[in-house]
């Protein structure tokens, strides 16, 4: 690992940071409200209705966020994923997008989505050229979805799943947080749908977000313990990663399954040396990490009269600025304390 540069600049290939890692991807969420209440995102504030949500003026403008990914595209950003929040749930959204994948240089746009909307949405999505969409589902179990979410939303949720693959986006991705207690027991049939479903499932590790957040060492289930799980119903086969492909390790669960499997480890087997991105957050805030707190307000640069030029250099400071790698593990085996910002305006 190359820890000696002194500049940051974008290359013939894209942008490379100090550590040098190529920064290809931008995630950005979109609102910091959403349909749902999940207990892995929501602070006990926030469950409480005591945390107000963005106004409409502290929310970057679909023209602002336009530009924004306009120059770092033209920068060597080649990737984009919508967030939220629920990024369904913004008004005149697909007035944005369409606007959004007709960016010249910008060969990728995805969306993570709770899937709540995806029923209503999914066509149209798919005729903008967002053909890629991960939806989040932490049971197959009505009533423990509505137990999770706070919503009772599993045959909607479900509906959005068939709506996504019946039109060919390609991959779906099945996002299912793994805690233990509450939905360990469903690790092995989310495996087992992999061998009926052209879905890639992915298990994540559940995540100390926010000042109050619900985590707790009791429910984490590492990745390691839940591949343990999987492996009693056949062999795990590594595949090979695609360019574009995420953080999550993908394997097949025998030779016969027609999906796959993904682990996601940011606790257990951090992947910060293959990190390739940047998060813009619902307040206009740029964030070099998920789990680091350090963050630069776009909004100044984009209010105040000035030119692309200096929104290039604040991306730049971003790139300069990003950590090797984030120490949540420590800082929780030191302290109990995770980092501070809202999963619901960070984006998932």
């Amino acid at each position: 690992m190359i820890q000696n540069h002194t500049t940051v600049a974008p290359q013939r290939n894209g942008l490379i940071d100090l550590f040098a890692r190529s920064i290809s991807y931008l995630r950005v969420s979109l609102t910091d409200r959403c349909n749902l209440r999940c207990l892995y995102c929501v602070t006990e504030e926030e469950a409480s209705g005591c945390l107000t949500k963005l106004g409409h003026d502290e929310l970057l403008s679909y023209e602002e966020l336009l530009r924004v990914v306009r120059v770092a595209v033209a920068m060597g950003i080649t990737k984009v994923r919508l967030t939220g929040g629920e990024p369904l749930m913004r008004r005149n959204v697909m007035q944005f997008i369409r606007a959004l994948t007709r960016i010249e240089g910008l060969s990728d746009v995805r969306i993570t989505t709770n899937g709540v909307l995806l029923e209503r949405y999914g066509r149209e999505l798919y005729e903008a050229g967002v053909t890629k969409v991960n939806i989040s589902l932490d049971s197959f179990k009505p009533e423990r979805v509505a137990a999770i979410t706070g919503v009772d939303c599993f045959a909607q949720v479900w509906r959005g799943v068939e709506t996504a693959l019946a039109l060919g986006f390609s991959p779906v991705k099945l996002n299912m947080v793994a805690m233990r207690h509450i939905n360990d027991d469903e690790i092995a049939d989310f495996a087992r749908l992999s061998r009926l479903l052209p879905l890639q499932v992915r298990f994540i590790e559940f995540m100390p977000m926010g000042e109050s957040s619900r985590w707790s060492a009791d429910a984490y289930i590492s990745t390691d313990e839940i591949m343990a799980r999987i492996a009693v119903l056949g062999d795990l086969i590594p595949m090979t990663k695609g360019w574009h492909d995420g953080p999550a390790r993908v394997y097949r669960l025998g030779t016969d399954s027609v999906g796959s499997l993904g682990f996601i480890s940011p606790l257990s087997h951090h992947f910060c040396h293959r990190c390739n991105r940047l998060r813009l957050t619902s307040a206009g805030r740029l964030r070099f990490c998920l789990l680091h707190d350090n963050e630069i307000d776009l909004r100044p640069v984009l209010r105040d009269g000035s030119g692309d030029e200096a929104l290039r250099q604040v991306l730049l400071d971003a790139i300069r600025n990003k950590p090797e790698r984030h120490h949540l593990d420590e800082r929780l085996h030191r302290s109990g304390g995770g980092c501070h910002g809202r999963m619901s305006r960070i984006g998932g």
